[in-house]
C-alpha cells in the first residue's frame, strides 16, 4: 500500500509577541503586596500605584526613577548661562572697533576723523551697533574679519536654535549653502502646512527627506516625528528667550531679526513658527520655565538645547510622578527616559508595565464600571497568605498544633470497613471489594472464571462521625478601629479565618458580619476592600441578630460566635429598624445588646470576644456577656489578633472532635 505523504513542518526563530514557551509570569509577591496595602485600608488602585512607585524584584520603581531624573535635572540647570552668543558678539564687536580705531588714529586725513566720529556715534546696544556697521567701509582687515565673524556666528547660532546641529553644517558657509537652507525652510513650511490641513502624504515626506535630509541628522521616520522635534525646539527657544533679562532679550531678538532678514528667511521662519505652534498647541509656548544658570556661557543653539533638555526632564519627571488625573504608565515617554537615564531605566519601566498588564491578564485584578477591583482569585490568595502568616506566628510561639490535614464531612477513619448500603457517602474500600469478588467467583469453572464485581461485593471504610461548626465572625467597623490602627489587623484576621474554614475544613460554615451604626454580611471580596464606617456607632445588637439568623440555617452544626471589637455598644435598632446612636452608651442600648446575647446563648452558641482596647468599661461589658454565653474574653495586641482568633477556632474544633 503506497505511503501517504505526511504534512510537512518548518521550524524557525520565533518572531512575534511573547515567547509561548516562556514560564508563566510570577505575580505572587506583587499580589501579596497589593493585598497588604488593601488590608491596611488602601483602595486597589492606590495599592497598585504604591507598588509601581516602590518597584520590586530588583527593578526600580517610579519613585527611584523620578529621583534619578530630578538629579539629572539639577545637573542640567548648571549647564551654563544663556547669554553666550550675546557676550561673544560683544567681544567680537569690541575687537573690530579697537582694530578700526588703531587703523584710523595715525591717518591725518579728514576722512579718518569723520570715520572716528561715526564710530563714536554708534548706538550703545550691541544689536544697534552691529546694524549700524553693516555698510561701514572698514579700513582695518582685522576689524573687517571680526565683523564677518559676527555675521557668520549669528547665522549659525540663530539657525542652530531652530534646527539642531545646524551650527556645524553652516560653518564657513557659502552663498550656495545659505540658498540650500532657504530652499529647505520653504519646503518645510509647505510640508507642515499640508500636515495641518491633513493633506500631507508619505511620498511628500520621503521626497522632502531625500532632498533635505542632511539638515536633520536625527533621521525622523515620519512627518509627525519631524514636526514634534522641530516644535519642541521652537517652544524651547521661546522659553530660553523668556528666561533672559529684558535688555538681553531685546538685544538678542534684534540680532536674530537682522540675521534672518539678511539671509532672506524672516518671513518664512515666522510662518514656520506659526505652523509649528498650530501643529503642537499643547507645548508650553512662550511660558517661562526652568533655564540653565551655570558659569559657562552658552551659545544660542546650545542654550536652546539646554532649555529643551530641561523641558524634557521636567515633562519626564511629571510623567513618572503619575500625580495627575488619568495618569498611566503609557504616558511615560520611553525615548525621553532613555535619553535621561539610559536603556536600563527603559527596561525597569517595561517590567513595571508588564507586571501591571499581567495582573489583569492573569485575573488578579478586574475592572468593573471603570473601577479597579481585586478578583475572587486574588481574594482567595489574600486569605491564604494571611492564614499562612498566622500559622507562622503560631508555630513561632509554640501554640501551633493546627489541625489542617483532615478535611471533609465524613470524619476520621477507624480502620474498619462494612458492607455498602444505599445512600452511603463513605469512600469505597477497594481492596476488600475486589477480595470479595475474587472469593465469590473462585468456585466457577477454570475456563469461565473471571472477576466480576457485584453489588454485594462492595464495602466502604468506616469513619468516626465528626460534628461540623457554624462560625459567625463579627468584626467592628466603627471609625475608632481606624483611629487605633487595628482595622487592618481585623480585616486580615477575618480573611485568614475565612480561608482556613473554607479550604481546610469545608464541613464547617462561616459568615463574616461587620457592624458599625448597623450590621451587614460581608463577602470576602467586599471585606478585602472595605473601609471603616465614618458613621458613629457600634451596633453589636444588630450584628448578633444577623449571627443568630446564620446559625439558624445550620441547626445540625455546633454554633460558634466570635466578636472582634474595640468599644462598648453605642448603637441599637429601634422598633422600626432605624439605628439609634448615643455616647456614652445608653442603658437601653446595653439592655438590647445583652438581650440579644442571651438569645444567642439559648441557641447553644459559644460567644468569645476579642477586646482590642483595655478600657475598663469595655472589659467589664465583654466579661459580662461572655459569662452569660459561656465564652471567654481575649485581650490581644492588634498584631497578634489573627493568632488568637485562629488558635481559638482550632482549639474549639479539637474539642468537638474529641467529644
Amino acid at each position: 500500500m503506497p505511503r501517504r505523504p505526511g504534512r510537512g513542518h518548518r521550524y524557525g526563530r520565533w518572531r512575534g509577541g511573547p515567547d509561548p514557551l516562556a514560564p508563566p509570569y510570577d505575580l505572587g509577591s506583587a499580589v501579596d503586596e497589593i493585598g497588604d496595602s488593601v488590608l491596611g485600608g488602601s483602595g486597589v488602585r492606590e495599592a497598585l500605584r504604591e507598588l509601581l512607585r516602590r518597584g520590586m524584584d530588583g527593578r526600580r520603581g517610579l519613585d527611584e526613577l523620578r529621583r534619578s531624573v530630578r538629579d539629572r535635572l539639577r545637573q542640567a540647570r548648571s549647564a551654563g548661562r544663556m547669554d553666550g552668543t550675546l557676550q561673544e558678539v560683544r567681544e567680537l564687536l569690541d575687537r573690530a572697533l579697537d582694530a578700526e580705531r588703531r587703523e584710523l588714529f595715525p591717518d591725518p586725513d579728514d576722512g579718518a576723523r569723520l570715520a572716528e566720529a561715526e564710530l563714536d556715534a554708534l548706538p550703545e546696544d550691541t544689536a544697534g551697533a552691529v546694524r549700524a556697521l553693516k555698510d561701514y567701509p572698514f579700513r582695518s582687515g582685522e576689524a573687517r574679519q571680526a565683523y564677518e565673524q559676527i555675521q557668520d556666528l549669528l547665522r549659525r547660532e540663530v539657525l542652530d536654535s531652530s534646527f539642531a546641529n545646524m551650527k556645524q553644517a553652516l560653518e564657513n558657509a557659502t552663498e550656495q549653502d545659505v540658498q540650500a537652507v532657504r530652499d529647505m525652510v520653504a519646503d518645510l513650511s509647505r510640508l507642515v502646512d499640508a500636515h495641518n490641513r491633513g493633506e500631507d502624504t508619505d511620498e511628500q515626506f520621503r521626497e522632502f527627506m531625500e532632498q533635505h535630509g542632511q539638515f536633520f541628522p536625527d533621521d525622523p521616520q515620519s512627518v509627525d516625528e519631524l514636526i514634534d522635534s522641530l516644535a519642541r525646539r521652537a517652544a524651547a527657544q521661546e522659553r530660553m528667550m523668556a528666561g533672559l533679562s529684558p535688555e538681553q532679550r531685546a538685544e538678542l531678538a534684534d540680532l536674530m531679526a537682522q540675521t534672518m532678514s539678511d539671509m532672506g528667511l524672516a518671513s518664512e521662519m515666522a510662518h514656520l513658527q506659526d505652523a509649528l505652534r498650530q501643529a503642537r498647541p499643547d507645548l508650553p509656548w512662550g511660558q517661562r520655565g526652568q533655564v540653565p544658570d551655570g558659569e559657562q556661557a552658552l551659545g544660542l543653539g546650545d542654550a536652546t538645547s539646554a532649555v529643551a533638555e530641561l523641558a524634557d526632564l521636567e515633562a519626564l519627571s511629571n510623567q513618572l510622578s503619575q500625580g495627575y488625573a488619568g495618569a498611566s504608565l503609557a504616558d511615560v515617554d520611553e525615548e525621553l527616559l532613555e535619553q535621561a537615564l539610559g536603556r536600563e531605566a527603559v527596561d525597569d519601566l517595561a517590567a513595571l508595565r508588564q507586571m501591571e498588564r499581567e495582573l489583569e491578564r492573569q485575573g488578579h485584578l478586574v475592572r468593573r464600571d471603570g473601577k479597579l477591583e481585586l478578583s475572587p482569585k486574588a481574594v482567595r490568595r489574600l486569605g491564604a497568605t494571611a492564614l499562612r502568616r498566622v500559622f507562622a506566628k503560631l508555630d513561632a510561639t509554640g501554640r501551633g498544633e493546627h489541625d489542617v490535614a483532615d478535611a471533609g464531612a465524613a470524619g476520621e477513619l477507624t480502620g474498619g470497613s462494612r458492607e455498602w448500603r444505599f445512600g452511603d457517602e463513605q469512600p469505597l474500600d477497594v481492596v476488600r471489594t475486589v477480595r470479595n469478588a475474587v472469593l465469590r467467583t473462585a468456585g466457577e469453572p477454570r475456563g469461565e472464571r473471571r472477576v466480576r464485581i457485584a453489588v454485594e461485593d462492595f464495602e466502604v471504610v468506616e469513619t468516626e462521625r465528626r460534628t461540623g461548626a457554624a462560625v459567625a465572625l463579627l468584626v467592628d467597623l466603627s471609625y475608632s478601629m481606624a483611629l487605633r490602627g487595628t482595622w487592618g489587623a481585623a480585616k486580615s484576621t477575618a480573611m485568614a479565618l475565612h480561608s482556613l474554614v473554607t479550604t481546610r475544613f469545608p464541613q464547617d460554615a462561616i459568615q463574616i458580619i461587620g457592624f458599625s451604626s448597623t450590621a451587614q454580611v460581608l463577602r470576602p471580596e467586599t471585606l478585602a476592600e472595605l473601609s471603616v464606617d465614618t458613621l458613629q456607632g457600634t451596633n453589636l445588637q444588630h450584628g448578633l441578630m444577623l449571627a443568630r439568623r446564620f446559625l439558624a440555617q445550620h441547626r445540625d452544626a455546633e454554633p460558634v460566635v466570635l466578636v472582634v471589637t474595640d468599644g462598648e455598644p453605642t448603637a441599637h435598632l429601634e422598633e422600626d429598624g432605624t439605628p439609634y446612636f448615643c455616647w456614652p452608651p445608653m442603658p437601653e442600648t446595653i439592655a438590647k445588646t445583652v438581650a440579644e446575647v442571651e438569645r444567642v446563648a439559648r441557641s447553644g452558641a459559644t460567644l468569645n470576644v476579642f477586646a482590642l482596647d483595655p478600657e475598663p468599661g469595655l472589659v467589664h461589658f465583654v466579661h459580662d456577656i461572655t459569662a452569660r454565653a459561656g465564652g471567654r474574653v481575649f485581650t490581644p495586641d492588634s498584631d497578634r489578633l489573627g493568632e488568637y482568633v485562629v488558635a481559638d477556632y482550632l482549639r474549639s474544633r479539637r474539642g468537638r472532635r474529641s467529644r
